[in-house]
């Protein structure tokens, strides 16, 4: 049986944000249901121990959350959640006690991505507040991320883009340093005990529709993760946000083996393991450039 040290589970695929970096799908608005999300995790038992519960959308938006993560408690599954921050006080009590929830990514970079949002100060001070009392009352660790730099860093210095965000954190944690302005390496920086910095370039999600692409290179889809969107589509990675490569439906098979070792899913990993990029949608993600490089 092939594991995954990510499964990613679209919970919604509903956004209360409209960032220029995180294009809005042209799928039908969808919410799992409880039961839905049982039955994912049933048929994903085996393959791997971590979820993470997006792909497109705001999964905080999910009016039952609470909920989720006591099943996924009950079966085993560790909880991982990526979110944009802005509602973090409407749920913080209902998650921030929960035993399956392991990390919360905050992707602080909304802020700048998104008109909607004014109040810089109060945005970014709730999601340290909340940071801050998940340290006294949990186990959580919490990773703050600012993916919006650009690759070339003597322009990230000069533009200075990130400096209030940066200065409330030393403000906050009583840091005796400044935090650089600079490109982290994935694993980021430590702030604190189960506190982590992340900072890095823009990518820009795939799309049939780019003209640059090349045949060679690797990923990590189907190796090291999945992606389940909410209507139980299962792609190769979290970035096939509109479900391009559908390998298969989850509610529609026996269990996840059976679509991973698919005739499609294997011509994937053995073309990545020979460097070989099969899928068009593939072949155009500025993401996957990373690994080839």
């Amino acid at each position: 049986m092939k594991k995954f040290k990510k499964i990613y589970i679209e919970i919604t695929n509903v956004c209360n944000l409209s960032c220029e970096f995180c294009p809005q799908t042209k799928r039908k608005s969808e919410t799992i249901t409880v039961d839905k999300f049982s039955e994912v995790l049933d048929k994903i038992q085996g393959h791997g121990e971590h979820i993470y519960l997006h792909v497109k959308g705001e999964p905080l938006l999910h009016p039952q959350l609470e909920q989720l993560l006591d099943v996924s408690y009950s079966k085993g599954f560790k909880v991982n959640i990526t979110t944009n921050g802005t509602l973090i006080n409407k749920v913080r009590e209902k998650i921030i006690g929960k035993p399956a929830l392991r990390q919360i990514n905050f992707s602080l970079h909304s802020f700048d991505g998104n008109e909607t949002t004014n109040d810089k100060y109060s945005y970014v001070n709730n999601i340290l507040d909340f940071t801050k009392e998940a340290l006294e009352k949990s186990s959580l660790t919490v990773s703050l991320r600012l993916w919006n730099l650009t690759e070339d860093n003597t322009i990230n210095l000069k533009n200075k883009r990130n400096n209030y965000i940066l200065e409330m954190i030393e403000d906050f944690f009583s840091l005796d340093y400044k935090i650089e302005e600079k490109v982290i390496p994935a694993r980021g920086i430590k702030i604190r005990e189960r506190v982590y910095l992340n900072q890095g370039s823009e990518f820009k999600w795939p799309d049939t529709k780019l003209e640059d692409e090349d045949t060679v290179g690797f990923c990590h889809g189907l190796r090291n993760q999945i992606a389940i969107l909410v209507d139980g589509t299962v792609v190769p990675c979290c970035l096939d946000g509109e479900g391009v490569i559908n390998l298969g439906n989850i509610y529609a098979a026996n269990s996840l083996n059976d679509i991973v070792e698919s005739n499609r899913a294997l011509n994937i990993f053995n073309g990545f393991s020979n460097r070989q990029v099969k899928e068009e949608l593939c072949r155009k993600c500025d993401y996957r450039r990373r690994f080839s490089k």
